[in-house]
């Protein structure tokens, strides 16, 4: 035979060997699933809600307009600290303050009148009290004279004397009550009038005290809204006044955050928090949730919902929970962008597997798996719900088990969940060997494939992809 016939028939048996040996492999290979792996442990574990807001001091107030007038003076300036009383702004007073000294004049001119109208009221008691006397004496004469008379002791002349004396003190005597209920009337009609000078007295310094604005609280101007030659209107039935200035009190000062719906739940008073605030990176502040909303609020406007309308919607919604914090530094601002992490929950030593571990499979690929036994797994998505032939497709959450190169699921129940892990409350122990990634794997994993376990570094192409 010759060299070249040798050749030939040897490199058609190697290719034939090498392709028997690829279709071995290939066939031996055939429905393994390539998974990462790792172990249930035993771990510390603390549950967490992190939420974003701002911070807020817990008393403030806004300084609104209480009376017209154009501002001359801005006393203060953002960021200085205040006390109660102190002077923030000032509105043009001209028209207010000759008001004031118009009417301080006219409640003077009543008070002068008043004490006339009492001198005089005082004048006529006494005259009353004189003619009192008067008629007395008179009274006492005419009876002497009734007796003498009758007794033929006097004369007509000095009967009819006494008789005018007596009649001119009862006329004298009623006189002068209608001068006291005189001099009373005019006496508390000056009263009035002197009261109702005070109360447009009063009126008129307000109105002056409504163009000098001072601070309502202790606290920081926060914010300041108008400048001076801007005009300020007053709040009118439903309307606000004008809006000047914020004076924040930051001795307590607070996180507002916005907890989403589906975390809500997890959140009470009295829990402890780390709250980070973006102008100040590195620093985390301690703090104690104080107050959890019950009202939902729309995530798109921020209002609360509470309409029908609102009600109604199926926009996402948060809550609003505030934080306290404590010893906060002073140069926190009203308004910084916070975020805040809420520990809801801390377990020692409890099994742990990470939360990607964790998958959903229907009952009815669960039942066909044990049908069919192990090598009937392939990795082939859930079957579409309806064709199921009848059988029951309950979704059930479980982890996948490497069980002699066998994914296993076997259904768990879990507890509180931490960062990157989750408690495993049953189905596992700790030490069991479980799938892990990656993620397509995981999706479309089926209970009892074949697996091959591959825990080396992604490639750079593999993560860029």
């Amino acid at each position: 035979m010759k060299t070249w016939k040798k050749v030939t028939i040897g490199i058609s048996a190697a290719v034939g060997l090498l392709v028997i040996t690829l279709t071995s492999v290939y066939q031996i290979n055939k429905g393994v699933v390539t998974v990462q792996s790792g172990r249930v442990t035993r771990e510390d574990l603390t549950s967490i809600v992190t939420a974003s807001g701002e911070i807020r001091p817990k008393t403030y107030t806004n300084v609104l307009g209480e009376g017209f007038g154009k501002i001359t003076d801005i006393v203060v300036k953002e960021g200085d600290y205040v006390k109660k009383g102190d002077v923030l702004l000032k509105l043009e007073s001209i028209q207010p303050g000759a008001d004031v000294r118009a009417q301080e004049a006219s409640v003077a001119a009543s008070e002068a009148g008043m004490k006339v109208a009492e001198a005089n009221y005082e004048s006529a008691l006494a005259t009353q009290a004189q003619r009192q006397a008067d008629l007395e004496k008179a009274k006492f004469d005419w009876g002497r004279t009734q007796k003498l008379y009758a007794e033929q002791l006097i004369s007509r002349q000095d009967y009819d004397a006494s008789k005018a004396t007596y009649d001119a003190a009862v006329a004298a005597l009623k006189a002068s009550q209608a001068q006291v209920e005189e001099t009373r009337a005019a006496r508390d009609q000056s009263h009035d009038t002197t009261a109702q000078g005070e109360a447009v007295l009063a009126h008129q310094e307000d109105v002056l005290r409504k163009t000098t604005y001072r601070a309502p609280i202790n606290g920081i101007v926060s914010y300041i809204a108008v400048r001076v030659g801007e005009n300020v209107v007053p709040g009118i039935q439903n309307s606000e006044g004008s809006f000047l200035m914020t004076i924040s009190d930051m001795s307590v000062v607070t996180s507002e955050v916005k907890v989403d719906e589906t975390d809500i739940t997890y959140v009470r008073n009295g829990q402890t928090a780390n709250v980070t605030v973006d102008a100040m990176p590195g620093k985390t502040f301690k703090g104690i949730v104080t107050e959890v909303g019950e009202l939902a609020i729309l995530r798109s406007s921020g209002e609360a919902s509470t309409t029908q309308t609102t009600a109604n919607t199926q926009e996402a919604r948060d809550f609003k929970v505030v934080v306290t914090l404590e010893n906060p530094p002073s140069a926190l601002r009203p308004g910084l962008s916070c975020t805040a992490k809420i520990q809801t929950a801390h377990k020692n030593g409890v099994l742990t597997v990470p939360i990607q571990a964790l998958a959903v499979r229907s009952q009815k690929d669960i039942d066909a798996a044990k049908q069919g036994g192990k090598n009937s797994g392939v990795t082939l998505a859930a079957a579409r719900t309806g064709d199921d032939g009848g059988a029951k497709n309950t979704d059930i959450t479980g982890v996948f088990v490497i069980r002699d190169t066998h994914a296993v699921f076997v259904p768990v129940t879990t507890g509180i969940t931490g960062v990157t892990d989750i408690e495993v409350l049953t189905g596992l122990k700790e030490g069991d060997q479980i799938v892990t990634g990656s993620y397509k794997a995981l999706r479309t994993l089926r209970p009892d494939a074949r697996v091959k376990i591959d825990n080396s570094p992604p490639k750079p192409s593999d993560v860029t992809s």
